[in-house]
């Protein structure tokens, strides 16, 4: 996604470290090897099945270093492989389309399966299925507000509450038709489905995504040499919006932001992946001499 204007921003670091820190599939990463072919690249990832499919499509390159972890702790993960200090950071925010296709992963309805939408089904215990059916309608109603910025989040709550009283909700085809049942059908949206954000408010809430954002970009930027980027692409408001405000900060500390405006896919490309539509993509560079 933004491939083309990805490579753009790293073209600069031919011969550096790369960081690609939510590598997922490895279609970025092959991408930058290609095109940029730094002396090094970084491949990382808080999921260690995905991590693999990486591994797999990137074997025929030989300066990679895989590391399983969450890009919060950039600084430590790197410091355990003797890299102190890199060139540039690519973070990706969007959900691969490997988790949305693999049903036992719970992140979609539609593909059915299980309540899990876990990013790390290692290191994590949080489960959607625990959100769901033990939060208080106070919470749910929250975390539905907030994270989706759902306006029937009261009533989905409460929709959620009542239904899990007859039985656990354990499916995500049932918490979906839950949802939409919330929703009179005149409001529903029009071009997604009406159980699109509470979703996306839960997946939010079950991998803590917004906190390790707001830690993983001031950690970023810690460990950049003077000259160094960050490319961030995100895929919705909350994420652009700490993206943005971060950025701002930073630039009492050095940053220099290089787009005014956040880039955003061209037509064609979200013709051909819809999903694009909602790409935003922001740059921050740090300035030469900055520690």
């Amino acid at each position: 996604m933004l491939l083309d204007e990805v490579i753009s921003f790293l073209l600069p670091y031919q011969d550096g470290i790369v960081v690609d820190a939510t590598v997922g599939e490895g279609g970025h990463a092959e991408e930058i090897l290609k095109r940029v072919k730094p002396s090094l690249l970084v491949a990382l990832d808080r999921d260690i099945e995905i991590l693999s499919i990486a591994r797999e499509r990137l074997s025929s390159y030989s300066n990679i270093v895989y590391i399983y972890g969450n890009y919060s702790q950039l600084p430590e993960l790197l410091a355990k492989e003797g890299i102190e200090r890199v060139d540039a950071i690519l973070m990706d925010l969007g959900i691969s389309s490997y988790h949305l296709e693999d049903s036992e992963r719970g992140f979609s309805f539609q593909n059915p399966g299980p309540l899990d939408m876990r990013l790390d089904r290692v290191g994590s215990r949080l489960t959607a299925f625990e959100v769901v059916n033990e939060y208080s309608e106070k919470k749910l109603t929250t975390i539905i507000k907030e994270y989706g910025e759902e306006p029937w989040a009261k009533k989905i709550a409460r929709r959620i509450v009542e239904a899990r009283k007859e039985k656990k909700i354990s499916r995500t085809d049932e918490l979906a038709k839950i949802v939409a049942s919330a929703i009179p059908r005149r409001f529903w949206p029009k071009k997604i489905h009406p159980a699109t954000r509470t979703f996306q408010a839960i997946r939010i809430e079950v991998n803590d995504e917004l906190n390790h954002l707001k830690i993983a970009l001031k950690n970023a930027f810690s460990i950049l040499n003077p000259g160094g980027r960050i490319v961030v692409i995100s895929f919705h408001s909350l994420e652009d919006r700490i993206v943005k405000h971060t950025f701002r900060a930073l630039k009492k500390k050095g940053g220099i932001i290089l787009t005014k405006k956040p880039i955003v896919p061209m037509d064609e490309e979200i013709t051909e992946n819809p999903r694009a539509r909602s790409a935003k993509m922001r740059v921050l560079e740090k300035a030469a001499g900055e520690g």
